[in-house]
């Protein structure tokens, strides 16, 4: 997987401020609550930092994928939708494995959303992944 700025460092920028006011309620989130809580209580609170910080977002955003011009009927659905763009997965476990990046990758790329944010509420220190999906040519960076 390639970083962002390899595409271009203006869309770089452009992500970075598109993310800093969730990166910024995640964190406060995690300063106030502390770590080793279940994930339901992060995403709650989440919510609320959210709500406060007046940032449109959907809690629990169901969306459906497509196969071959059909709506297939499962239903998944990804922690937040915050305004068009951007999908945050909430995790509060020791360490972040590729399954739960995998999981942000496939609803990113199923809901043709281009800003995914992974965030670890667990840790002492709380962890954040940041990705870009190129909806032109399906192509992942990080950032």
């Amino acid at each position: 997987m390639l970083h962002l700025s390899t595409l271009s460092q203006e869309l770089l920028e452009q992500s970075r401020r598109a993310c800093y006011p969730v990166n910024g309620c995640c964190q406060a989130v995690h300063k106030e609550l502390g770590p080793f809580l279940n994930e339901y209580m992060y995403q709650e609170a989440l919510a609320i930092a959210l709500s406060d910080a007046s940032l449109p977002f959907d809690k629990e955003y169901y969306f459906t994928a497509q196969f071959r011009g059909h709506t297939l009927k499962h239903r998944h659905f990804v922690d937040f939708r915050v305004g068009e763009n951007i999908f945050v997965e909430c995790k509060a476990v020791t360490q972040l494995h590729d399954a739960h990046r995998q999981q942000l990758w496939n609803y990113m790329r199923l809901a043709r959303v281009p800003l995914g944010i992974l965030w670890n509420f667990h840790p002492f220190r709380d962890q954040s992944e940041h990705y870009y999906l190129d909806l032109q040519t399906n192509t992942l960076y990080y950032f």
